[in-house]
């Protein structure tokens, strides 16, 4: 065995054996230090959407942005997402025909008063971003980002 052939050999032993939780720690990304690296990556998830969802994320994205200032946007799951004191509260998505825009539980969701069931809201699909579109999801962004 040459010298090259030996030093992969104890590389590979030395791999086997290293402490399990280190090399769990080490391929995990580290956390997110600022809102512009979160931006920057939910950015990057619209960019890469086929046309025309990549005109309503973008729309979208603005959207929430100024309806509720106090969220971060940073992907979640792969997708865009947006988060309040480090907790995802809202996302979206292309599917293959619609736009899905959703809640996660960390939400601030609330039954519609008056409503004789027990269905929460907490998510919509649209195939466009019109201005009703725009004006009833500005306010649903709103009302759960309290």
């Amino acid at each position: 065995m040459n010298d090259r052939e030996h030093e992969k050999k104890a590389a590979k032993k030395a791999t086997k054996t290293a402490n399990p939780a280190a090399k769990k720690a080490a391929a995990r990304p580290g956390p997110r230090t600022d809102k512009a690296d979160g931006e920057a990556a939910v950015l990057a998830k619209i960019a890469a959407m086929p046309a025309p969802f990549r005109a309503m994320g973008e729309r979208l994205h603005a959207l929430i942005l100024r309806s509720a200032p106090a969220l971060q946007p940073a992907t979640w799951y792969g997708m865009p997402g947006y988060a309040k004191d480090g907790k995802t509260v809202c996302f979206f998505r292309a599917d293959k025909k619609y736009m899905t825009f959703g809640f996660t539980q960390e939400a601030n969701l609330t039954r519609e008063e008056g409503a004789p069931h027990q269905l929460i809201e907490s998510a919509w699909y649209f195939t466009a971003l019109d201005d009703a579109t725009e004006a009833k999801l500005s306010a649903i962004v709103r009302k759960v980002a309290r």
